[in-house]
């Protein structure tokens, strides 16, 4: 497949900052993942800084508004974002880019809205607010429409991924990890010699304390060090008026200080190699930034320390002792690169930058985008026909566990989807669904409901209809009133629901099929933090028969050990379903677990409420064991997606458990589920286990796999292959 891609950075092409070297890099990156890649560029450049390193490359083709058929005459400082998007679908109209890949909010907020571009944009999303305060409500929801219209959202950081999925719903699950790409090649710097040589290649911005910066030779001289700072970057643009005529005498005028001026990138790295020491240095109202800055990362490709500020996202970069932090005051800076003339510290600064640097190339860069190209622009399935898709209708009251599926679906050419979403088990548009009936190759029935009853009706001869059932229905009379002579499968989660299924409809066993829950492993599976191993986690307690008591009572155990054990629960309250909340036992149960924990010395400040949302990846994050104390599930897909997160599996033996989940994880009462727990803490077995719990979901229940299974089932009836034994 010819895989046409367009890469659009809101930057100066004249100006090496980050948006700059974003598009210059992913361009490259792009190429060498097999796209033929446009560049668009906000203006004609005047330089070749950011074009020159893309000339001669296969599959690479440079515009600017100037050029070709589609010339925009853009302003002095080039497209603004109603102008780019109009210029990009223009481009699109012509080419038909399979992505579309942008970085630069208010471009993504105006792309957002043009619908022949949504569900091909891929928008890089490190430019966003980084502080809640910062987030405010018009902000979030310009934020959740990029979300809605964007097939990625491309995070540099985890720091950064979760905090957009924490404030923007929409983003679970569309947010994926990009890290930066650096493109220099290792070089050895030299030890500190005389003078000292101090780079600093990057934007010269005021959040830099570019002024104060220009002051460190002096302070070093003060102290007997000889020193020279080198300073590339572009012409200074940011910043007040007063503060740009400050900066620029202080880089012209000032002693010892050099101001190279605007280079190519090669040109910068080669200046930069040519220094001891890197400083990347801010103001401190920064400090919250989610993503590593260049100026921090790059030094290390060339074995050069670098001077940062101590913050949260550094500290877990390169280490909390690293011994050149410094504060965003002079002298604190200066201390820290005095320190640098020691020789173990220059040694230790240099390889602890080196290995920071290491996990941000450009290689590893290309084989996350074929990662992401695969799962968005996948072959036809075999046995289909681009030209003659086949026909799929799925139909149910509620589709939201088929997502996943409907989205790899639409996203195969060789298949054409249409959905029937009725409003209530009778309530829908009949007319709608007498149209799919009659024009549908496959039909599939998500819920044996009603619609199921429907859809066997009216089958025709030679279509085929797939209805998948879960536990809900085996309390009703749907299952034993459906046709079963006009289903061809009978789809369930587990082997075990399989079984009741079968006996409760009195259905012939060559028509169930089992197909489990599909887990993203790749999305879930994330740093844990600190402290994680003392955190139980359940997501979703209602209703009753979830056993919230009962995870009371192995929070109770483990806390009589050890008082640092403690529960957070991601779910919805009882009120909040009136199908729970109106009947007196469910009441009762809620009223007694609530009243229990409120008044227990060793409950009370030990269980911890999170409000119910998508965002289950970034919770999970701190959670060390995920139980299930359920007296009845089908698959408890919570339990899976804990794993694959991670999390150490804690399962009450509810009947067909140990079908679906390995039987170490499975127990038979309170006491070996808190035993369990504190034997894998006390004996430092929490990384093995949550490993091996991890290595378990990814082969038996990964999404791929499962999404394959599916199409297989749909396409040829293929019957999906019996998942490894737990």
């Amino acid at each position: 497949m010819n895989i046409r891609a367009l890469v659009y950075g809101d930057a100066d092409p004249d100006s090496m900052d980050a948006t700059a070297r974003w598009a210059q890099s992913m361009t490259q990156a792009l190429a060498a993942a097999g796209c033929a890649t446009m560049l668009l560029l906000r203006n004609q450049p005047g330089t070749d800084v950011l074009t020159a390193p893309l000339s001669g490359l296969p599959n690479v083709t440079v515009r600017h508004p100037k050029t070709g058929a589609h010339r925009i005459d853009p302003g002095p400082h080039g497209l603004d974002p109603e102008q780019a998007v109009e210029l990009i679908t223009r481009l699109d109209a012509e080419r038909r880019f399979h992505l579309i890949v942008i970085r630069g909010q208010r471009v993504a907020a105006v792309a957002a809205h043009a619908e022949e571009l949504a569900g091909r944009l891929w928008t890089c999303v490190d430019d966003v607010p980084h502080t809640l305060a910062r987030m405010t409500p018009s902000v979030v929801s310009e934020l959740t429409e990029i979300a809605l219209a964007s097939r990625y959202l491309l995070c540099a950081s985890e720091e950064l991924r979760c905090f957009v999925e924490s404030t923007v719903p929409a983003a679970s699950g569309r947010a994926v990890l990009l890290p930066p790409m650096l493109t220099a090649a290792p070089r050895r710097a030299d030890r500190p010699g005389v003078p000292l040589r101090i780079g600093y290649a990057g934007s010269i911005a005021e959040t830099r304390n570019m002024v104060t910066l220009t002051q460190l030779p002096a302070a070093l001289g003060s102290r007997g060090i000889p020193a020279e700072l080198h300073v590339v970057g572009d012409a200074i643009r940011n910043g007040s008026p007063e503060w740009v005529r400050r900066a620029t005498k202080a880089l012209k005028d000032t002693p010892n200080v050099v101001w190279h001026g605007g280079r190519s990138h090669e040109e910068a790295l080669d200046l930069l190699a040519r220094c001891h020491l890197a400083v990347s240095w801010h103001r401190s109202d920064i400090d919250a930034a989610l993503v590593p800055a260049l100026t921090a990362l790059e030094p290390g490709t060339l074995g050069i320390p670098v001077v940062v500020n101590r913050t949260p996202l550094y500290e877990r970069l390169l280490g909390a002792d690293y011994p050149l932090f410094a504060a965003p005051d002079l002298q604190s800076l200066a201390d820290a690169v005095e320190r640098a003339g020691q020789p173990e510290v220059y040694r230790t600064a240099g390889e602890r930058c080196a290995a920071a640097a290491a996990r941000f190339t450009l290689d590893q860069g290309i084989q996350v985008l074929r990662s992401l190209l695969q799962a968005a622009l996948p072959p036809p399935p075999r046995g289909t026909n681009p030209d003659l898709p086949l026909k799929v209708a799925i139909a149910g009251t509620d589709l939201s566990g088929l997502d996943r599926l409907i989205q790899h679906l639409r996203s195969l050419p060789g298949i054409e989807l249409r959905l029937d979403e009725w409003e209530g088990p009778h309530t829908h548009d009949e007319y709608l669904s007498r149209e799919l009936a009659a024009w549908a190759d496959v039909v599939i029935c998500e819920w044996c409901g009603p619609h199921a009853l429907f859809y066997a009706k009216y089958k025709r001869s030679g279509q085929r209809l797939l209805v998948r059932l879960h536990r809900f229905e085996l309390a009703t009379e749907w299952p034993r009133r459906l046709d079963i002579e006009k289903v061809d499968a009978v789809i369930c989660v587990s082997q075990h629901y399989a079984d009741r299924a079968r006996e409760h409809a009195s259905w012939p066993a060559d028509r169930m099929v089992v197909l489990p829950e599909g887990i993203d492993v790749d999305q879930l599976s994330r740093p844990k933090l600190d402290g994680a191993r003392y955190t139980l986690g359940m997501l979703g307690v209602i209703p009753s028969r979830k056993r919230l008591d009962r995870a009371l009572d192995v929070l109770a155990a483990l806390r009589a050990r050890d008082p640092r054990y403690t529960l957070a629960l991601k779910t919805r309250q009882p009120w909040d379903y009136w199908w729970v909340w109106n009947r007196p036992e469910e009441r009762a149960h809620y009223e007694h677990v609530y009243r229990r924990i409120q008044r227990s010395r060793t409950l009370s400040d030990a269980v911890v409420f999170d409000p119910y949302g998508p965002d289950v990846a970034v919770w999970l994050r701190r959670v060390g064991f995920v139980l299930s104390t359920s007296d009845d599930e089908s698959f408890h897909r919570a339990v899976a997606e804990g794993a694959a997160s991670g999390s150490v599996p804690v399962v009450w033996a509810w009947p067909g458990a140990d079908t679906v989940y390995a039987p170490r994880w499975v127990h038979g009462d309170v006491a070996q589920m808190a035993d369990a727990v504190h034997t894998i803490v006390t004996e430092e077995r929490f990384d093995a286990e949550r490993a091996a719990a991890r290595a378990e979901v990814a082969e038996r229940y990964a999404l791929p796999k499962i999404l394959e299974q599916w199409v297989r089932l749909i396409v040829a009836g293929e019957p999906p292959e019996a998942a490894p034994r737990a």
